[in-house]
Parts: C-alpha cells; sequence; structure tokens
C-alpha cells in the first residue's frame, strides 16, 4: 500500500468511480458539450443563435443538513436530485434555461456504490431539466469529514434573453401572489426540522399523518419548477417569480418587491403538508418561526396581474399542477393609513 492510501486517501477508488461514472453522465450531454469527462475543464458552445442579447445566469447552493437524513436512512440518490433542482429554481426564476451543471461531493473515505448513488440523483434531475452534467471534482479528506458522510455543492450556469429576464421591476401594488405547492422542507429548515422531530422520533417511526415514516416525509425531493415557469414566463401579465427557499414565504417574496410595497399573505389559503403541523406541534415552535425557516407548502410564488392572475392558474391548472392565490402586493402608504384609520 502506498504512503497515500496509508494517510486514507485512495486514488485508485478514485480513478474507478469516475470510470463508473462516465457513461451515466455523458447521457445529460447536448450537442453543445464539447468536452469528454476528465478533461481539466469543461467546454461548451457559447453560440446562442436564436437570442439576440443572451446572458449568461448562474447559480451555487448545496443541500444542507438534510444530507443527515441520507446518512441515517442510507439513501442517496435523493440529494443529488435535490441539489441540481434547487439550483434550476434558482435561475428559473430569473427567466433563463440551464445549460450546464457541475458539483462538488466531499468525502472522509469514498464510497464508490455512495458516490455514484448521489450521482445518479443528478443525472435524473439533469435529465429531467435538459441540463448538461458537464463535470465535477471529487475529494477524499480523511480527518475533515468523517468516514461515512460526504458534503456535495452544485454550480449551474443558465441562459436567458437579456430583456426577458425577470427582475421585479414589473412588479407594483394590486398585483396577485399565486403559489405552487412544495413537496415538504424541499432543502431548507432541517436543522430545526430534526432537533425538535428527534428528540421523540426515530428516524423509521411510522407517522399516521404523515402516512409514511419520518424519514421518508424528510427525503422528500426537492421539485423542479423549470416547466411551469417555462409555462407562463411569456405571459406579459407575469411580473415576477420567486423560489422559496431559506427566509420563507415573506423573505424571499421580498427580494422582487419594489420600494414602497409590500405583500400582504392569507396563510389560510392552502392547506399546509403535514410535516410542517408535526413539527410545530412537536417542538412548540412559534407560528412566526414557522414562517420564517420554512416554505410552509408553497415551493414557487409567482406574481401576476390582477387582470392576468385568472389565465395564470387556468394554464397552470391544465398542464396538471395545483396554484392557489395566495396574497397580494400592496402600497406601504396605503396600508399604513388603513392601519391609522383603525386605531
Amino acid at each position: 500500500m502506498d504512503r497515500y492510501a496509508q494517510a486514507g486517501v485512495n486514488i485508485e477508488a478514485g480513478d474507478e468511480f469516475v470510470r463508473k461514472i462516465k457513461t451515466k453522465v455523458k447521457t445529460t450531454f447536448s450537442k453543445s458539450v464539447l468536452a469528454d469527462i476528465g478533461a481539466f475543464g469543461a467546454f461548451y458552445d457559447g453560440k446562442f443563435e436564436t437570442l439576440a442579447e443572451p446572458v449568461l445566469v448562474s447559480s451555487v447552493d448545496g443541500v444542507g443538513t438534510k444530507l443527515k437524513i441520507a446518512f441515517l436512512m442510507d439513501k442517496h440518490d435523493t440529494v443529488g436530485q435535490d441539489l441540481v433542482n434547487h439550483c434550476v429554481n434558482d435561475i428559473a426564476v430569473c427567466g433563463a434555461r440551464p445549460l450546464f451543471f457541475m458539483d462538488y461531493f466531499a468525502t472522509g473515505k469514498l464510497k464508490p456504490s455512495v458516490a455514484e448513488s448521489v450521482v445518479d440523483g443528478m443525472v435524473k434531475a439533469c435529465k429531467e431539466n435538459d441540463c448538461a452534467l458537464v463535470g465535477g471534482e471529487t475529494a477524499e479528506m480523511p480527518g475533515f469529514y468523517r468516514e461515512d458522510e460526504y458534503d456535495i455543492a452544485g454550480m449551474i450556469v443558465g441562459i436567458a434573453e437579456k430583456n426577458k429576464i425577470f427582475d421585479g421591476k414589473k412588479v407594483k401594488p394590486g398585483d396577485i401572489l399565486i403559489g405552487l405547492p412544495s413537496t415538504g422542507l424541499h432543502t431548507n429548515g432541517y436543522s430545526l426540522a430534526r432537533e425538535v422531530l428527534f428528540e421523540r422520533f426515530e428516524i423509521d417511526d411510522y407517522i399516521s399523518e404523515l402516512q409514511m415514516s419520518i424519514g421518508e416525509a424528510l427525503i422528500t425531493v426537492h421539485r423542479s419548477y423549470l416547466k411551469s415557469i417555462v409555462l407562463v414566463s411569456s405571459f406579459p401579465e407575469v411580473h415576477a417569480f420567486t423560489h422559496i427557499t431559506g427566509g420563507g414565504i415573506v423573505g424571499n417574496v421580498k427580494r422582487v418587491i419594489p420600494k414602497g410595497c409590500i405583500i400582504k399573505i392569507d396563510w389560510t389559503q392552502w392547506q399546509r403538508p403535514a410535516i410542517f403541523t408535526l413539527i410545530q406541534k412537536t417542538g412548540n415552535v412559534p407560528e412566526d418561526d414557522m414562517r420564517k425557516v420554512f416554505n410552509l407548502g408553497v415551493g414557487l410564488v409567482i406574481i401576476t396581474s390582477k387582470r392576468g392572475s385568472s389565465k395564470t392558474l387556468e394554464v397552470l391548472r391544465e398542464a396538471g399542477e395545483q396554484p392557489f392565490i395566495i396574497g397580494e402586493v400592496v402600497n406601504n402608504q396605503d396600508t399604513i393609513h388603513r392601519q391609522l384609520r383603525k386605531t
């Protein structure tokens, strides 16, 4: 055994892992991918002949402590999907379509079957989002990570037409907030959820309200909203999109609301998934904290003009979505004046 292997880094295992995933990863390639897996850099053709003023849109993220659920369940194919879908959503709400994705996988001791399962999830999500998985980095770091754990991060690049970018500038008072359902926690709030739930439950405890185990509910895949966004993004009545991640509904929608406006949400307009009710009741979590930490069943918010809201709802429903109105954009001064009159 060589000295590097004695120190805990197995180069041969890493090489074997790359060989095993190479064929799967190549199934995500489009004709614009110019280099094979294994080069020092990934090459992507920069010609975008259908766009007059192409703008590259990028984002980077991780999965956070949701990985702890994967470790406890020894189930690793879903977190790769989480990572890709989260990144796709972040650029899709800006009006971009994904081009390519790259990942970083770091672990204390490389277990090829585990790493391959994670990449399988990435491949699945990349194919579903028409996105090329052009490369990544695998790092074996003994003494830094535990042998049975790993961390993942992802970077995505997409393309948008400059005059079709959604930046919130069209949003105005009177606009309607349309929510699309989440599949659960997605990839945010797991530190609080784990602290609350695992004081009382085990990962494989079946919960009747959830109709599944705690682990199954917590590991549910963070869904992609790309298709729904593309479906309505060309409507002039659609003014903005926002991906509901850390910070909750209010914290994320505020990012696309112009100065002088606020949002008014009717929190009774949709039924929260049971996992959120379980977290709140089990941990006696205040409502304000729930709203700040979790998406509470709303993974994407579409902001439309009042006149265009019915059309947007109809088109989404015809496509199999389940949209619902959750509130509106209001003038901040008008709200203050109404409050003053009440007092």
